[in-house]
């Protein structure tokens, strides 16, 4: 398959809110088809109203709603590439304090929901010659910290599997990404972690320009628009001001 004859089409989870939506609408406007993959209707049908993508709404860790999806995508044609962001985080618990509910949250979500998308469709994706598997994980998959051991836990884990992946499938063509981004301001990734709006504005106080869902979703755009022999393994994606996990400036 030449560059020119690939159907740039794609399955983006996560993709009713944040990062997920971001990208959505940097590949939609790039000319992709794309099957925008969220629990969230309504979110859904707006974005496809905007945006010209086929909103599904699916719960990826339910087997008959993967299934569905999948059937869906099929009949519609398949795709090339997956994008598998729908994740996030409960808590900031000390291990010694642990929510076990919010530990089986996280890691039902990052890890077994990107191991059911991803396993339905290599299949598919083997099948084009030239099949795509991006994962969206976190510098807190690489960098454990202080009240993250749950969060650091299930993305270590996807992060390893990507790596796995990626060994297992180069022989059939299959190009595995990972995107890992530091601190991103979005509407609900620290709300929904912290539950309280305080807490999670306090996050970003003084940091002077955090990073965007946009500026995630135009990495993730250009690692999957590439010529597929190019491999972006592992991109790593911070705000300047932050420059390490542990080292985060911050004005006032």
């Amino acid at each position: 398959m030449t560059e020119d004859s690939r159907t740039k089409a794609a399955v983006v989870t996560g993709a009713s809110t944040g990062i997920g939506e971001a990208t959505v609408r940097a590949l939609t406007a790039e000319g992709w088809t794309v099957f925008a993959v969220a629990r969230r209707a309504e979110r859904l049908a707006a974005l496809e109203a905007e945006t010209g993508a086929v909103g599904i709404p699916a719960d990826i860790t339910e087997d008959d709603d993967v299934a569905r999806l999948l059937a869906r995508v099929t009949e519609a044609g398949g795709v090339d590439t997956l994008v598998n962001i729908a994740g996030g985080a409960r808590g900031a618990d000390l291990v010694g304090t642990a929510n076990t509910e919010d530990w089986d949250w996280m890691y039902r979500v990052n890890v077994l929901g990107t191991l059911n998308l991803t396993r339905a469709f290599l299949p598919m994706l083997r099948a084009t010659g030239e099949g795509t598997v991006l994962n969206l994980t976190s510098t807190a998959g690489l960098v454990a910290y202080e009240g993250g051991a749950g969060y650091n836990a299930a993305k270590f884990a996807q992060h390893a599997m990507t790596g796995a992946l990626r060994l297992e499938e180069a022989e059939h063509n299959v190009r595995v990404i990972e995107v890992a981004p530091g601190l991103v301001r979005t509407q609900e990734f620290a709300l929904n972690r912290l539950g309280d709006p305080e807490a999670a504005s306090k996050v970003y106080q003084g940091v002077e320009k955090p990073l965007t869902a946009a500026d995630v979703a135009d990495v993730v755009r250009y690692a999957v628009s590439a010529p597929h022999h190019v491999n972006l393994d592992q991109i790593v994606i911070r705000p300047v001001a932050q420059a390490a996990t542990h080292k985060l400036i911050r004005k006032n």
